[in-house]
């Protein structure tokens, strides 16, 4: 079957399901806001993009400073144009391929800046004319009063723009631009004929060569056209190649005030993006795939049907939605894709997808994915596995884009998605070789102080920076590696990495109950100080109070090592309670703080939920409803750290049902409590879970007892099975807490649930 059928016949399953979930008035859509995050330090974008798509076609108004990662922030007042590839919440800036911007009169070849726009080809806006929607975008270009829309298929943006009446219309094509000004290697154009061009840029940046080719068709014939190459302007040439390249289409003025444009992308050839083209658009309603997308978007949402106010509503579905953009298709309709080797490869019995950002996502997106998008989980390990494969160190990707490996943030994470994914039982892959590439990756010795790691027990701090986070990350991986050992009955494996999972407590100071750096001599870093965060420094993007609880394997030794429940939990109470201060050269990713506790970014992530295993999970409520309710809005400030590719939505998605996976790989979501009176999630067979909160309201955020399936339930925590199978959680909620629900041992989270 055609990738490109395989992907429409899923589109009408998943339609089908959320049609007949969907009372026949409700579409989810509409609690949808794309530009929520979009201001503060969200860096989401606002454009047109389907589920997991290639094309995120979006207005760029900066490409330059840690806020516009994304191209766009809600302050800014002027556009530079619409391009068609973003990241959303990264804290890293790249892609903004193939910049299309509109205009009229004179010709500027300059996008000119923010303070003075009339400089170049940048015009003004307002967000009064902005409408942001699940697979759309619009807004007037107030400058020349030009109406630009936006939509998009998996593989093809399409545009429209609406020019007032007597206006001489061009369309500029920008193939230097880029978010952080990457470096464009080469890059080419080709007139076709009158109504086609075709053209590929190849790009140094985060991803260190990526090749973008491209297919544009135009719904009017244009008269004239120039290039501009290396700052030298030629006039109707057929073709041009250059490190700099752009180029201005012009058109005849006449009653017909719309030009439309299907820009259709691909990773692998002019050929390629050619028959994207055709696949997805081959004619010119732009309606109907406005229409199309909405669907796709509608069917997406209704995996999950909530009841709640319309401002939570509103947050829960733009945190779903951004849940579900990344990781992005990489595969032509034909199913043809660029691997890591640069070489050209067909998948076969999998979708090959890109943008793997997995020190985030590993935490909740993932698993959220194994619950209502398992039949995706297959093709993301093959997407890894193949990257495996084709990686020059054969390891498995750390931070992959496009068809390179970024190598950024720490750990080696894909081994817990992996890992979860064939203890949840979703296998469809080759499971000798997902084993093979998991062992490899935990083995490489020269990648970040893994080798001192295997030798010392720990990351040495004189030998490796960010050490002590290096350590406690890789002792998380080590656990999965060793429950999906055992699984396979590789017991000798098992026993090995279920040694090296303990490798924690070697950068355990018992005397003053932190993780800290540690030399290779065995002597503590001096001086200590827990509130200390820098880049490079012992730990990545924080700091010794929020990164000593990254022990998800171990909870209940980890426990044991702070003198027990009593003194963990104190010591719990003073992080959210300690002076929220950061040193001045802090990470600006220490976000979201209360106390030290930072929701902003992701090692703070399960800590609240950790009350729980010390037997007073109604703190665990008090915390979680405080920070649902302050620290995620339905504002574009209404993410308070980087949306970090769908993590900080998928933490919220769980955590406003009431559970979350503290322990991303055990199959254990551990209460916290809901913000919504009910939950329907549609998983496997048609079935449902649902889970639904009695009596909740804004004072009522505390759980005084629970039932599962009609019958009283004791437990503070649940298994995937459990979900799967589908039943009924209720969840009776108070203004007092309830200190005798599920405190003693034997109600408290397991270790793991298979």
């Amino acid at each position: 079957m055609k990738r490109f059928s395989k992907i429409l016949l899923c589109s009408l399953i998943c339609l089908n399901v959320g049609v007949n979930a969907l009372s026949a008035s409700e579409n989810l859509n509409q609690y949808v806001k794309p530009l929520i995050g979009a201001g503060g330090h969200g860096h989401t974008f606002p454009g047109a993009a389907l589920p997991f798509g290639m094309v995120q076609l979006s207005p760029d108004t900066g490409t330059e400073g840690w806020d516009w990662c994304s191209g766009y922030h809600y302050t800014d007042s002027s556009i530079m144009g619409f391009s068609h590839t973003h990241l959303s919440g990264t804290g890293v800036g790249d892609l903004g391929d193939i910049l299309v911007m509109p205009g009229c009169g004179v010709v500027q070849w300059t996008p000119g800046s923010k303070e003075s726009p009339d400089e170049g080809y940048r015009s003004r806006f307002s967000h009064n004319t902005e409408v942001a929607e699940p697979g759309f975008y619009s807004v007037i270009l107030e400058d020349e009063k030009i109406k630009a829309e936006l939509t998009i298929t998996e593989r093809v943006g399409f545009h429209k723009y609406t020019f007032s009446e007597g206006q001489e219309p061009h369309i500029l094509f920008d193939l230097v631009h880029s978010i952080n000004n990457r470096q464009v290697i080469y890059s080419f154009i080709r007139v076709e004929n009158d109504s086609l061009i075709t053209g590929y840029r190849q790009v140094y940046g985060w991803a260190k060569n990526r090749h973008i080719y491209f297919a544009a068709q135009f719904s009017r014939p244009f008269m004239s056209w120039s290039m501009e190459r290396n700052g030298q302007v030629v006039d109707n040439t057929p073709e041009e190649a250059a490190a700099a390249l752009k180029a201005i289409f012009n058109f005849e003025k006449g009653d017909d005030a719309v030009i439309q444009i299907k820009v259709a992308l691909s990773p692998v050839s002019t050929a390629g993006a050619l028959r994207n083209l055709q696949a997805e658009i081959p004619g010119w309603n732009f309606d109907n795939v406005k229409t199309r997308a909405a669907e796709k978007w509608r069917a997406e949402l209704s995996r999950i049907n909530v009841q709640a106010d319309v401002k939570t509503k509103e947050i829960f579905y733009t945190a779903l939605y951004h849940s579900l953009l990344f990781p992005s298709l990489h595969e032509d309709s034909d199913g043809a894709y660029r691997g890591l080797d640069q070489n050209l490869y067909q998948a076969k019995g999998f979708d090959n997808y890109t943008v793997f950002s997995l020190w985030d996502t590993f935490r909740a997106l993932h698993p959220l994915l194994t619950i209502i998008r398992p039949e995706l989980v297959n093709d993301l390990v093959g997407s890894m596995l193949a990257h495996y494969e084709q990686n020059a160190h054969h390891v498995l990707p750390v931070w992959s884009l496009a068809h390179n490996e970024t190598w950024c943030m720490i750990g080696y994470h894909a081994v817990p998605v992996i890992a979860d994914a064939y203890l949840k039982g979703i296998r469809n892959y080759d499971v000798d070789k997902a084993w093979e590439a998991i062992h490899a990756s935990a083995t490489h010795s020269s990648y970040a102080g893994l080798g001192h790691y295997m030798h010392y027990g720990y990351v040495p701090i004189d030998l490796e920076g960010e050490a002590a986070s290096k350590t406690l990350e890789y002792a998380y991986d080590d656990w999965s590696i060793a429950q999906l050992a055992e699984a396979l009955g590789k017991n000798g494996e098992a026993g090995k990495f279920s040694k090296r999972a303990g490798s924690y407590k070697n950068i355990f100071d018992a005397n003053i109950g932190f993780m800290r750096g540690k030399k290779a001599d065995g002597t503590w870093r001096e001086p200590f100080d827990p509130f200390y965060a820098h880049y490079g420094s012992d730990f990545t993007e924080g700091n010794s109070w929020q990164y000593s609880w990254f022990v998800p394997q171990d909870i209940y030794g980890f426990i044991n090592l702070l003198g027990g429940d009593k003194k963990f939990m104190n010591k719990l109470d003073q992080l959210f309670t300690v002076e929220a201060v950061k040193n001045a050269d802090a990470p600006v990713d220490i976000s979201g703080l209360i106390g030290q506790y930072a929701h902003g970014n992701e090692p703070s992530h399960h800590v609240a939920y950790l009350y729980n295993y010390a037997g007073a999970p109604w703190k665990a409520q008090e915390r979680l409803h405080q920070i649902m309710t302050t620290l995620y809005d339905n504002t574009p400030e209404g993410i308070c750290g980087n949306e970090d590719c769908g993590q900080m939505s998928a933490w919220y998605v769980f955590s406003a049902m009431g559970l979350y996976p503290v322990n991303p790989a055990s199959s254990v979501y551990v209460f916290g409590t809901p913000v919504l009176t009910r939950a329907a999630i549609y998983v496997q067979d048609g079935k449902q879970f649902i889970i639904t909160a009695q009596n909740l309201t804004a004072n009522n955020k505390y759980i005084q007892s629970v039932t599962l399936n009609g019958k009283p339930y004791t437990n503070c925590w649940l298994s995937h099975r459990t979900i799967m199978e589908g039943g009924e959680l209720v969840f009776k909620m108070g203004a007092k807490p309830n200190k005798k629900f599920a405190t003693k041992t034997g109600t408290r989270p397991p270790e793991r649930a298979f």
